[in-house]
């Protein structure tokens, strides 16, 4: 009989799913994908086959399906009825923080799930979520072998000194250092370099992991050796609804002089800045580029902008810089915004070749650049089960 291993990666409204089987010689690949949407307003239901055929397509009310463990009940009969015949083996999960002390995957027993609820407040719009899925797990299928894939695991490796703030060094002790976060993305792009661009894949690397939410990450011989993000997930680069790395005495300024409470100053920071805030239009870059408003323009130019100075400072991280890699959402479908890069980039030795990046790569730049180019696309779920398999020795 198969066997398959669930992916599950959940958010505050949503819970993503990847089933993959476990070939004995082959990369393991998706059998179906699909997600739960819309909890806790109108959910609704859309899965579809390896091949991209939809499966399942439904709507519920919230009295039918109302949070994480009736949508993965849900999951798990989509699994029954159109993957008969093959048995699950193991769930493994995003979980957005590992905090300082998990640079690895974890097997998920009642000692580590304690463990990282104490990590709750470092990460409190992400890892409540992750665990309810994890809950959702143990108590559909409580045999089920579960493993904790962490989006900061991959950025361990940065020395201490990239970790720290300013700040009285007793706080560092409590938790309050750089963690850097899309760790998983970072490593399915380190490990897939070798095969897709080899000359680089030991050298000097920045990746633009570029969506909703956007960060850079410069790598050096497959690790990590710097973030853009770092205490959480607001910092580095504007980003979809975030601001990214601003002033912290604007933070002091909203409660002081604005009035604004806690609650206020999380929501404007997590949902209500970024492209969407300062365009006025949305979040949407396809939706931006389209725009002729000026604050559409505006936003994209700032995003560029952002970007084109993080770059400059990995790069002196680095000691030099022997390739910027475009990835995720944006990196991977806007030219646009990678020829907006790039040119900005040329400093760095990038000579865009306009007809590659028009056709999404994967290396962009002309052969003669000092500095190359590419687009190579992220696959945080494969990764995710890549180390599910291991762990769980499958």
């Amino acid at each position: 009989m198969e066997k398959v291993i669930l992916v599950l990666n959940a958010g505050s409204s949503s819970l993503k799913f990847s089933v993959f089987e476990l070939p004995a010689s082959a990369e393991m690949r998706p059998l179906a994908i699909g997600q739960v949407e819309g909890l806790g307003t109108a959910p609704r239901f859309k899965a579809k086959d390896g091949e991209g055929n939809t499966i399942v397509e439904r709507r519920w009310t919230t009295a039918e399906v109302a949070g994480p463990a009736q949508a993965l009940q849900e999951i798990i009969a989509l699994l029954r009825s159109h993957l008969e015949g093959r048995v699950l083996v193991g769930v493994g999960h995003r979980v957005v923080h590992g905090g300082p002390d998990y640079s690895e995957p974890l097997r998920i027993d009642a000692a580590a799930l304690e463990k990282l609820d104490a990590l709750v407040p470092l990460a409190p719009l992400h890892q409540p979520h992750n665990l309810a899925a994890i809950r959702a797990v143990q108590q559909a299928r409580p045999e089920m072998p579960q493993v904790a894939c962490f989006d900061t695991a991959f950025h361990r490796t940065q020395e201490s000194i990239a970790d720290l703030y300013g700040l009285p060094y007793e706080y560092y002790e409590r938790g309050i250092r750089r963690y850097g976060f899309h760790g998983l993305s970072y490593e399915y792009i380190a490990a897939t370099l070798p095969s897709v661009a080899p000359e680089i894949a030991d050298g000097r690397v920045v990746v633009a992991h570029l969506g909703s939410g956007a960060s850079m990450c410069a790598i050096h011989d497959g690790r990590s050796v710097g973030s853009s993000m770092g205490f959480t997930a607001l910092d580095g680069l504007m980003m979809g609804t975030r601001p990214g790395n601003m002033d912290p005495g604007i933070v002091l300024y909203l409660l002081q002089q604005e009035g604004l409470s806690a609650k206020q100053i999380e929501d404007l920071l997590y949902k209500r800045s970024g492209l969407l805030g300062l365009s006025g239009i949305g979040n949407d870059m396809r939706v931006l580029l389209a725009s002729e408003a000026p604050r559409a323009r505006l936003a994209i130019e700032l995003f560029v902008y952002r970007i084109s100075r993080e770059l400059g400072a990995l790069a002196a991280v680095l000691g030099g810089l022997d390739a910027l890699v475009f990835t995720a959402g944006i990196g991977e479908n806007s030219a646009r915004i990678r020829q907006l890069v790039c040119e900005k980039a040329r400093w760095l030795g990038i000579e865009l070749d306009a007809a590659a990046n028009d056709q999404g790569g994967p290396r962009i730049s002309r052969p003669e650049s000092r500095t190359s180019a590419w687009v190579v696309p992220t696959n945080e779920e494969l990764m995710i089960a890549r180390h599910t398999r291991q762990l769980l020795s499958l």
